[in-house]
């Protein structure tokens, strides 16, 4: 657990910087984007290899019926996710669609494991979400864009699709079902 816990405080810390020491964050200019890509990067390696080596202590047993409802809400997710990415109508619906949807995985990817790795893993991730956004909503204000054109909601779409089809594939090739086995 320790690689798991070491790998969520780098990926907040990392994340959290310019929030938290803005001033010198701002003084490393170009320079400081490498050593924080290098520690986002680095606890997303740690979270990874901490959740697969981390002993599975049961904490409740989620019922089958919510693997479901974890699929309904990663589909929302993911179309959530590709709105960041958009032109289209869509573009500007809502202020913080990529760490609104990094909550909603987190909180979809909690009701169907019930582990102490997980609780940590999607909890720790559910509250960096929730910190940053309201750490970014009382710093800045926010203009809304205005939509774009009809045609390019095409893209909204199509990186919905792949995207979840890669999340899908991702699982199955690591082993884990996200389908009709528990955990997802």
């Amino acid at each position: 657990m320790v690689l798991l816990i070491a790998g969520v405080v780098l990926w907040f810390a990392a994340h959290g910087f310019k929030r938290l020491a803005p001033e010198r964050r701002s003084a490393m200019g170009e320079k400081g984007k490498a050593p924080v890509a290098i520690g986002i990067a680095l606890g997303l390696v740690l979270m990874i290899i901490g959740y697969r080596q981390a002993a599975f202590i049961e904490i409740w047993s989620p019922p089958e019926f919510l693997i479901h409802i974890n699929n309904l809400i990663m589909v929302v997710a993911v179309a959530v996710f590709a709105m960041a990415h958009t032109k289209g109508r869509m573009r500007g619906r809502m202020r913080h669609p990529m760490l609104t949807s990094v909550k909603m995985w987190a909180a979809a990817h909690l009701l169907v494991n019930g582990d102490l790795a997980s609780i940590i893993l999607f909890g720790g991730m559910l509250g960096w979400a929730v910190w940053t956004v309201i750490k970014i909503n009382r710093a800045e204000e926010w203009q809304r864009p205005e939509p774009g054109e009809d045609k390019r909601d095409w893209k909204f779409l199509v990186v919905t699709v792949v995207t979840f089809a890669v999340m899908v594939g991702v699982h199955l090739w690591l082993g884990v079902s996200p389908f009709g086995a528990r955990g997802a």
